[in-house]
């Protein structure tokens, strides 16, 4: 009889008690203890199971739950009789910080000693036992919501102290979503602040700790060493390229098609082309648990995974980035491979000015897939290895056709009958339609560190890329390739290249040369004519009749398209 399926359910006892549908990861925990690290952060895309695993840990070690071996009773742990007395023997301290987003300093430092508060609360019993001295029994009581800075600082290591002083044994500290709050940092400018107090609070925690065994960390991304662990030499961070734990995260495709067997489902090939993708170390074919769960339970395709959070770092890096990055995020869209230079440390301070660092928060977030990449001895000693990468699946591209569209939401009539108007050679109405998005979107769109003047036609060219974001369904939508004698702005055919093929050149005002927009208009079709830029779509199978040139002048917000058939010169 098929299991029910469960949605959201992250607590691993809950999940086990409902006998909902869940694939068996306990071997997690002989992987982990088997590992003689220290403290092990590990870093996966949101939703690949990392706080039900976490769950899944506290419930296995921790002595409060210690009479409860009914929850791995016909698991793969419970096999193995060294593990069966394992179970229920250590002092654990769980905590997350999945629920830190605020929109400043003061107020994630007080959510943050809220948590550690509710911490001690949850281990009252210690002050209770009577085994205290003064002074701890006083520090003790500082720890509730008005804790001072260095108490917060000072509470994980003090209360392993604690723990350890109550059971003779060190504990186990579970650490869930750690990087939450670095990036709400960043993205409401109060970065510095929190990294100080993180930085200072972790060293206390995992390394100047005598009272701890080992540690488990677990987020998106791993930030990087200097940001935050400067001081922790007994790290060992597992990223999506690590092979350890390769299967521990997410479903293999041995597990989801097993799960669809059992539900009754059939369209593996669908499944396949929307989830799959994510590769952990040497072990290709893994999927997004939510969205497979979500699958199972709809019986029918959608992008679930994409869907589940604000995605808000992610837009604001492509948003507010330079032309350059609009531009090769077009290429992803349009199924294309790019090769680029990746560390997977993020360095959230180098976020606004280094674009590497935004592809490699792309990879670990899992909204890119390594298709190839260089070792580290092939690299050159001045880069970062070299690594072919393209978007993970079709729910992420959908994901991010969606985003891009939501941009200009406060524009959608006039955007939609943009793409309308050019589709149909209506000049006038193109114009129009263009002129009044840009007036009010220019303001937003333009607000990275390198605007519009800066580099004006490649800023202009990732806007109007943008805009047609809905043709990418059924037009083949390329930008800067080689045609004829140069490269081309943007070139627009249906996929199954019938109807016109279009070309665009995009040409700022240059008051020296050009009088007025029509002059300018008039150099960008010049330059498509010169340049032989229809020879690509003439190898196609289009002729002059079916090609349409359009040349688009820019000045500030002003914008005027023309369409011609110059003569060469």
């Amino acid at each position: 009889m098929a299991r029910t399926v469960g949605i959201g359910i992250q607590d691993f006892e809950k999940i086990i008690k409902s006998n909902v549908y869940y694939a068996d990861k306990t071997h997690f925990i002989k992987e982990w203890w088997e590992n003689y690290d220290d403290v092990t952060l590990i870093a996966r895309p949101r939703r690949f199971g990392k706080t039900l695993n976490m769950s899944m840990l506290d419930r296995f070690f921790s002595n409060q739950y210690k009479n409860q071996e009914e929850l791995f009773q016909g698991l793969n742990i419970w096999k193995e009789k060294k593990y069966r007395e394992l179970a229920g023997c250590f002092p654990v301290i769980n905590l997350s910080f999945a629920n830190i987003k605020e929109n400043s300093y003061e107020e994630a430092l007080n959510h943050m000693k809220r948590i550690l508060s509710e911490l001690y609360d949850l281990h009252s019993y210690v002050y209770d036992s009577g085994n205290l001295t003064k002074n701890e029994r006083s520090i003790f009581e500082s720890s509730d919501i008005h804790m001072s800075y260095g108490t917060a600082i000072e509470s994980l290591h003090f209360l392993s102290k604690l723990l350890y002083k109550y059971y003779g044994k060190k504990v186990l500290l579970f650490l869930d979503e750690y990087d939450t709050p670095m990036q709400e940092a960043y993205v409401s400018g109060y970065w510095n602040k929190f990294a100080s107090f993180i930085r200072s609070m972790f060293n206390a925690a995992f390394k100047t700790n005598p009272y701890l065994d080992k540690a488990v960390l677990t987020g998106i991304t791993r930030v990087s060493k200097e940001s935050i662990f400067s001081d922790l030499n007994n790290l060992e961070v597992v990223t999506t390229s690590s092979e350890k734990y390769a299967t521990c995260f997410g479903l293999t495709e041995e597990e989801v098609f097993a799960a669809m067997k059992e539900q009754g489902l059939t369209d593996e090939d669908g499944v396949k082309t929307w989830y799959d993708g994510f590769t952990f170390g040497n072990v290709t074919d893994i999927y997004n648990p939510w969205s497979i769960v979500n699958y199972l339970d709809k019986r029918k395709l959608g992008p679930y995974w994409a869907n589940s959070s604000s995605n808000s770092l992610v837009g604001k890096l492509i948003r507010e980035g330079n032309p350059d990055i609009k531009i090769t995020f077009e290429r992803l869209l349009n199924r294309e491979t790019i090769t680029k230079p990746i560390d997977e440390q993020i360095a959230y301070n180098q976020l606004d000015d280094n674009e590497e660092a935004v592809w490699s928060l792309l990879l670990a977030t899992g909204y890119l897939k390594i298709v190839s990449c260089e070792t580290q001895a092939e690299a050159s000693s001045d880069r970062n290895p070299m690594y072919q990468v393209k978007l993970t699946n079709e729910e992420v591209r959908t994901m991010f056709r969606q985003m891009v569209a939501s941009w200009f939401h406060s524009v959608e009539p006039e955007y939609n009958y943009f793409e309308k108007a050019l589709l149909e050679d209506d000049l006038e109405g193109m114009n129009e339609n263009i002129n009044d998005i840009s007036e009010i979107v220019f303001s937003s769109f333009d607000t990275g560190k390198k605007p519009s003047k800066a580099e004006p036609e490649r800023f202009y060219h990732g806007f109007v890329l943008a805009l047609i974001i809905h043709l990418y369904k059924d037009y083949q939508v390329r930008s800067n390739r080689e045609s004829g004698q140069g490269r081309y702005d943007v070139m627009i055919y249906r996929k199954d290249r019938t109807g016109n093929g279009i070309i665009i050149e995009f040409k700022v005002h240059k008051p020296k040369k050009e009088k007025n927009l029509e002059e300018t208009v008039q150099e960008a079709l010049r330059q498509i004519e010169t340049k032989n830029y229809d020879t690509e779509l003439k190898a196609l199978g289009y002729t002059n009749d079916n090609i349409r040139k359009y040349g688009f002048a820019f000045d500030g917000k002003n914008v005027l398209i023309g369409r011609g058939e110059c003569v060469k010169e």
